[in-house]
C-alpha cells in the first residue's frame, strides 16, 4: 500500500493545533493511551500513523497483496494485514477540509499550490512550458453584492456602528441590523454562484472576441482562455471567487497568443463581462419569495501576475499560495459546520453563531420552495453547492496526475524495500484483496496520534524556516 504525502507543501500550510499533554487527559482516555503505548505492536502502529502524515481519521483496511513472477509462478512478495496492529492497515482519509483533518488538508493544499503554480510558471515534468510566464495572466477576485450593511474595518475609519473593530472581533461580518438583512438573497446567491461563474467565463470569451473584432469561431482559432480558481467564504458568509485567468494560443499553453491579446485587453474584457446583463441569473418568484436577479458585486479586483518579486505582492508564488490556502477551507471559517446537519436543534447544541445560524435556517426555510436547488442538503455550506477548486482543461496539470506521481514514487520505494528493483513490472502479476473495516481512533489513540501529527508539523515548519534562511543567504526570494 502507498500513502499520499505531497512532494512539498504550500507556503501558507495549515498549522496543526497542539495536542493536550497526556497529563491533562481524563482518566479513561489516559488509560486508553497507556494501553496503546504498552501494546506489542505500538512501534508499528506509530509507523503507520507517520505514513499517513498524522491523519486525524485514518481509514482501516484488512486484506493482502501477492506479487508473483508470471513466467515461473514464484512468489516474489506477500503482504497481509494479519501481522499489523489490530490486524489492520491504516491509510490517510484524504479529506480536504482543514477542520476535519489538518494532515490531509496539507496534502490537498500542496497539490493545489503545485497545480496553480504550474499554470503560472510552467512545469517540465508535466509538459507545461516555462513560456507561459510570457502569456497575459491576471489574478481576479469576484465578490458577492451587498445584502445589508455589516460590521467591518473600513481602512482607518471606524465601522458604521462607531467602533474601531480589532481584526479578531467576533462581530465582524455580522449585520448591523439582522432583522433587515436579506438572508434569503444571500443564501440564493451562494447557491447560484457556480452558475454565475459559468456565465461569466462564457461572456468573457465574447468580450475578448468583440475587443479583437472577431467572431467566437474565429477567436477559438487564435486564442484559448484558461483559468484556475478557488471559492472563499467571506466573514459575512457570502461566497466569492479568486481566479488566475490566462490567455494562450489556440493549442493551449504550448503556444503564445497573438500580440494584440494583452493583459490590458484581458482586464477590460473581465470588467465588461462581470457587469454584463448576461451574467445575471433570475430566480423566479415562489410562494412569499419575490423575483430576484442575482449578479456579482461591484467590488472587482484585477491585478496582473508578476513572474518575479519586483515590489509587488502579486507574484506567481504569492498567488499559488493564496489559492492553496483557501482550497482547504469552507463555510466553517464563518463559524458554521464542516458536515451536513438535518435540523435546527443541532445548530443550538453545536453553538453556531447567530448570524451563521440564521443563514443555515434560511436554507431550511427555502428548501421546500426551491426543491431543485437542494438547499437543505447544502445548508452547512450556507447554500453553496459548487466545487471549491476548479480549473479549465488546459490550464495546467490535474490533481489526479499529482496523486499518481506521488503514488508511483511510493511504489518505487516499496519495490526497493522488497528487493524488486531489477524486476520489470510487466513480468509480474499482482493479486490483491482489500476490505474496509473502520475509520478513526479510540480516545487514547487519538491523543497519541495528535502528538505525532504535531511533531510532523513542527518538523515541516523547521525545514521551511531553514529553507527560507538558506534562500535569504543566497539572495533568492522564498
Amino acid at each position: 500500500m502507498t500513502d499520499d504525502r505531497p512532494e512539498t507543501g504550500p507556503v501558507n500550510a495549515t498549522r496543526a493545533t497542539p495536542p493536550p499533554p497526556l497529563g491533562n487527559l481524563d482518566p479513561a482516555t489516559l488509560a486508553d493511551a497507556l494501553r496503546t503505548a504498552a501494546s506489542p505492536g505500538f512501534d508499528r502502529w506509530t509507523e503507520q500513523i507517520h505514513r499517513t502524515g498524522g491523519c486525524s481519521q485514518p481509514i482501516h483496511l484488512q486484506g493482502w497483496t501477492l506479487t508473483r513472477d508470471k513466467a515461473t509462478g514464484e512468489t516474489l512478495h506477500r503482504y497481509s494485514t494479519d501481522g499489523e496492529p489490530g490486524g489492520r492497515l491504516r491509510i490517510a482519509c484524504g479529506n480536504r477540509r482543514a477542520s476535519r483533518c489538518p494532515a490531509c488538508a496539507w496534502t490537498y493544499a500542496g497539490d493545489t499550490y503545485h497545480l496553480i503554480r504550474a499554470g503560472l510558471a510552467g512545469d517540465d515534468r508535466r509538459d507545461i512550458p516555462g513560456t507561459v510566464r510570457d502569456h497575459p495572466r491576471v489574478f481576479l477576485t469576484l465578490t458577492a453584492p451587498s445584502f445589508g450593511p455589516v460590521h467591518n474595518r473600513p481602512g482607518t475609519r471606524p465601522c458604521r456602528c462607531g467602533t474601531r473593530h480589532p481584526e479578531d472581533a467576533a462581530e465582524l461580518g455580522t449585520p448591523l441590523n439582522p432583522d433587515s438583512y436579506d438572508y434569503a438573497t444571500a443564501v440564493l446567491f451562494n447557491n447560484h454562484a457556480g452558475q454565475l461563474w459559468q456565465r461569466f467565463t462564457t461572456r468573457l470569451g465574447r468580450e475578448i472576441a468583440a475587443s479583437a473584432g472577431l467572431s467566437q469561431r474565429e477567436l477559438k482559432k487564435v486564442v484559448r482562455l484558461s483559468y484556475g480558481k478557488v471559492a472563499e467564504f467571506q466573514k459575512r458568509g457570502a461566497v466569492h471567487f479568486h481566479a488566475v485567468i490566462r490567455l494562450d494560443g489556440p493549442d493551449g499553453p504550448d503556444a503564445p497568443p497573438p500580440s494584440w491579446a494583452t493583459a490590458e485587453l484581458l482586464t477590460r474584457a473581465i470588467q465588461a463581462a462581470a457587469a454584463h446583463a448576461y451574467t445575471t441569473i433570475t430566480v423566479t418568484a415562489v410562494g412569499d419569495q419575490p423575483l430576484r436577479r442575482l449578479r456579482w458585486g461591484t467590488q472587482l479586483d484585477i491585478r496582473p501576475v508578476k513572474a518575479f518579486g519586483d515590489g509587488s505582492d502579486i507574484t506567481e508564488q504569492a498567488v499559488a499560495s493564496y489559492i492553496a490556502k483557501y482550497s482547504t477551507k469552507a463555510a466553517e471559517t464563518t463559524g458554521s459546520l464542516d458536515r451536513r446537519v438535518g435540523n435546527r436543534e443541532a445548530l443550538v447544541l453545536l453553538g453556531v453563531p447567530d448570524h451563521t445560524r440564521r443563514l443555515v435556517e434560511t436554507c431550511f426555510d427555502l428548501d421546500p420552495l426551491y426543491p431543485d436547488r437542494r438547499l437543505l442538503a447544502w445548508a452547512h455550506m450556507l447554500g453553496f453547492r459548487g466545487h471549491f477548486s476548479t480549473k479549465s482543461r488546459q490550464y495546467s496539470t490535474t490533481l489526479g496526475d499529482l496523486r499518481r506521481t506521488r503514488a508511483e514514487y511510493r511504489a518505487a520505494q516499496e519495490r526497493t524495500a522488497r528487493g524488486l528493483d531489477d524486476v520489470e513490472p510487466d513480468t509480474v502479476l499482482v493479486l490483491t484483496s482489500w476490505s474496509y473495516v473502520g475509520q478513526g481512533y479510540s480516545p487514547g489513540e487519538a491523543a497519541l496520534a495528535a502528538s505525532i501529527a504535531r511533531d510532523i508539523q513542527l518538523n515541516r515548519e523547521t525545514a521551511r524556516e531553514a529553507l527560507r534562511d538558506q534562500l535569504a543567504l543566497e539572495g533568492v526570494a522564498a
